[in-house]
């Protein structure tokens, strides 16, 4: 098995293990932290932190280290990332707890298997974009216009080229052997998503000095285990403690070191549903994480 299907394959078994976690009543940081652990178990290591997005957020939300909310009737976006030395399994899946927008997700469930039919060599990836609009709007449903699909690459988890939810009218096409994720999120909303609150999420983006020791000491740590692949507070909590913690990621991000990714939230408040796999390009497509 090469390493982009093992690392697919984990990352298929942590999203099962997760989706099966989330239920009325559990703890929603524990579901992350059970679900990054079993990456670990397998094998590997988290690609980023497990998301999960409740009701209109539909990305880069991960509970913070002293999160005691549990789950009641949301409907809910789990995104899950497997990194085997560099090499990226990407998938999602939406678990609805309310029993009332199972619609929602056989919609986006729809538009993944109808874009996955579609990734050959010379695709355009407007074609893609275009299978998925049409499956979700038939549904009576948005697409999000402004979440997309992505080229994945040793390290690199947003790569080109993007794959639009929408016909975008892009040129470009698929080649032979092109690791790609698909990533279909349906909305009740108008399609659009925008950053709100504050960030727990960050990657590694540009080295300089700092000042402090704490810093230096986090900086370095961060590199060495993450390199550029996002992590977030709740990790290095458990390593540093939370004042050390907090105090280094001021200064790391004061100082430009660090981006950071704010939860994305429907700007309508619209429910949002996803689902994703990544798929290898070819005359028979390959979906590494189904």
């Amino acid at each position: 098995m090469d390493d982009w299907k093992e690392a697919g394959q984990i990352t298929k078994k942590a999203v099962e293990y997760g989706a099966s976690l989330i239920k009325k009543g559990a703890k929603m940081r524990e579901v992350c932290d059970l679900t990054d652990q079993k990456i670990i178990d397998l094998g590997a290591k988290p690609a980023w932190p497990t998301q999960i997005g409740n009701n209109y957020v539909a990305a880069h939300y991960t509970p913070d280290p002293d999160d005691e909310n549990i789950f009641s009737d949301e409907l809910v976006c789990l995104d899950v990332g497997a990194s085997l030395n560099g090499i990226i399994g990407d998938t999602a899946c939406t678990v609805d707890l309310s029993g009332k927008n199972q619609k929602m997700i056989q919609a986006v469930k729809e538009a993944l298997d109808a874009a996955i039919k579609l990734c050959i060599p010379g695709t355009k990836v407007s074609e893609i974009g275009k299978t998925i609009q049409e499956t979700i709007t038939n549904y009576g449903f948005s697409p999000v216009k402004n979440l997309s699909g992505h080229g994945l690459s040793p390290w690199i988890i947003h790569d080109k080229p993007g794959i639009p939810n929408f016909n975008n009218g892009s040129p470009i096409k698929l080649t032979e052997g092109q690791i790609i994720a698909i990533e279909p999120f349906a909305t009740t909303g108008m399609g659009l998503v925008e950053e709100a609150g504050q960030a727990n999420i960050f990657s590694f983006e540009t080295p300089k000095p700092v000042r402090s020791p704490f810093a230096r000491e986090i900086m370095q740590f961060i590199d060495n285990n993450y390199k550029n692949l996002p992590f977030t507070t709740r990790w290095l909590t458990q390593k540093f403690g939370k004042g050390k913690t907090v105090l280094a990621l001021r200064e790391l991000l004061h100082s430009g070191i660090l981006a950071q990714h704010p939860p994305l939230i429907e700007k309508t408040k619209g429910l949002v549903s996803v689902w994703e796999h990544t798929i290898r390009v070819g005359e028979k497509p390959e979906v590494l994480t189904k």
